[in-house]
């Protein structure tokens, strides 16, 4: 069966997380647990849920997104005896009714990609010890549900950790989605003009990338600091009302929604593609787009021509994150660091909560480090350390010249 191949390849590139698995496997520190998730059902959350699985927890996932869920993989967990609801394509009512049956599951932890599991155990006002969070959007919406006051139980912002946002959210993220937008297109991107709207560590990822590949790289930006960084790395840095008229690729890597309007649709060159990084389908305004076009049809798979009457535009994915809808996402080595991050955070929650506070969390900091010391370990790399000598000098503000 195809799902179970996927995740034994997968198995055999995560080696950090192999290593943890063994510590969990032996200790169980997630006996008699359960454990929600919602995440994008593929092969390396596969990993995962058999990590927390052996760690003693029992498990109820479902899809993160209506259309980043692989069927195949989504079997195979059936098969294993784990309650996954999780398909692709899934209509918004059949994503939410997914979302609820996790929920119905009433899980002691969660482990979350975007947040909506957790807004639908808030809304019921369950109990549940904590969570995780993987992704940024998420994280910047349980940050606002702190400041408000709202927050009903902790959150350890995974995406926050060092060694998951510097590697997943950059080298992830930049390659995946520039493999998503090939395996869509088969274009070519030498010497095409990209604009990458957002220069955050995703955006970052996916400049890199894409000048990588040849192309001409352009930057669109809200925050100064970003344009500037920009800058200096060597890209162009422009307003997206000046890039719609000249760019032929369109990435939006924001969080945000609305990034491109139909202002910017409507002075865009004919054949223009238009793709989505973000965890939601918000940051392309698609309905502007479906409500300026003549006609709409499906050109290739994951590709949509929209007729304007005077030129074409052709968006990736139905505006959702293309590195997933039209790729496999993540690669797996990287994912091996974000959710070996994800199975310490289970375990730090399961093994503290009483003490946690309702708020939202950076992994701590030894965890973290426990990553990037095993990631180094897996791959037979050594590095110096600091002799007492050189770690008092580094700490005493008595040495002088």
């Amino acid at each position: 069966m195809e799902g179970f191949r996927k995740i034994d390849w997968a198995e055999k590139h995560m080696k950090v997380l192999a290593r943890i698995r063994e510590e969990m496997r032996k200790d169980r520190p997630l006996e008699g647990l359960r454990v929600g998730m919602a995440l994008h059902v593929e092969a390396k959350t596969a990993v995962l849920v058999k990590t927390l699985i052996e760690a003693g927890a029992e498990v109820a996932i479902t899809g993160c997104n209506p259309m980043s869920s692989q069927d195949d993989v989504a079997d195979a967990l059936r098969e294993m005896g784990i309650k996954c609801y999780a398909k692709r394509g899934m209509s918004v009512e059949e994503y939410y009714t997914a979302i609820a049956r996790v929920a119905d599951f009433r899980p002691d932890i969660v482990v979350d990609d975007g947040a909506d599991l957790i807004f639908e155990l808030h809304r019921r006002g369950q109990k549940v010890r904590g969570a995780s969070e993987e992704t940024t959007t998420g994280v910047l919406r349980l940050k606002a549900m702190e400041k408000e006051g709202v927050l009903q139980f902790p959150v350890i912002a995974v995406n926050d950790a060092l060694t998951k946002y510097l590697f997943d959210n950059r080298y992830g993220t930049g390659q995946s989605t520039v493999d998503g937008i090939m395996r869509a297109t088969n274009m070519l991107l030498a010497g095409k003009r990209v604009v990458v709207a957002g220069y955050g560590w995703c955006g970052r990822g996916i400049a890199m990338r894409c000048r990588g590949m040849g192309a001409n790289v352009i930057i669109t930006e809200v925050d100064e600091i970003r344009a500037l960084e920009a800058i200096m790395d060597g890209f162009t840095v422009m307003d997206m009302d000046s890039a719609s008229e000249i760019g032929d690729v369109f990435i939006t890597a924001t969080g945000n929604r609305d990034v491109v309007r139909e202002e910017h649709m409507m002075k865009m060159k004919d054949g223009a593609i238009l793709a989505n990084a973000g965890h939601f389908n918000v940051e392309v305004d698609v309905r502007a787009l479906e409500r300026i076009a003549r006609s709409v049809r499906e050109v290739r798979k994951n590709v949509k021509e929209y007729d304007l009457g005077n030129k074409r535009l052709y968006l990736l994915a139905e505006g959702r994150l293309v590195n997933l809808v039209a790729g496999d996402g993540h690669p797996i080595e990287v994912m091996d660091m974000s959710f070996s991050d994800q199975a310490l955070a289970v375990r730090y929650i399961a093994e503290n909560w009483e003490k946690l506070e309702k708020r939202v969390y950076r992994l701590p900091e030894e965890l973290d480090r426990k990553v990037a010391r095993l990631k180094l370990e897996t791959l037979g790399i050594k590095i110096d350390r600091l002799s007492e000598e050189q770690i008092k000098y580094l700490t005493d503000w008595r040495s002088g010249t």
